[in-house]
């Protein structure tokens, strides 16, 4: 049984269960399945970890304060964010992964950080 590369189409020579002829064809291949389909979902993407570098930047310690206009000042944009976190005292998280921020009084921000 004569089986062909997934990517180029080239004869593949070795285990029964190989799919790729070399790992720049497997490499190729998982890159074109694997790349955003269109400019929309890739604007979106990089906001979201633009966002997250912010919050990273800001939060080394897993807990921190700092202010809205620090926050917008390196570029972030509060219309992104992965899910929000409603707590049973009444509070509202909102994160971007593991990163996350909660309004406090006067534009101040609480910065956290999920342990995963």
């Amino acid at each position: 049984m004569n089986k062909t590369c997934l990517e180029c189409g080239e004869k593949i020579v070795g285990r029964e269960d190989k799919k790729f002829c070399s790992d720049g064809c497997r490499n190729a291949y998982n890159n074109k399945i694997n790349k955003d389909s269109t400019n929309f979902m890739r604007n979106i993407n990089n906001k979201l970890r633009k966002n997250y570098r912010v919050l990273s930047e800001l939060n080394v310690d897993g807990k921190s304060k700092t202010t809205r206009a620090k926050l917008l000042s390196k570029g972030f944009d509060f219309e992104f964010f992965t899910n929000i976190l409603q707590t049973k005292t009444g509070n509202t998280y909102y994160f971007l992964y593991d990163q996350g921020y909660m309004l406090l009084d006067n534009d101040f921000y609480i910065l956290v950080k999920k342990d995963l």
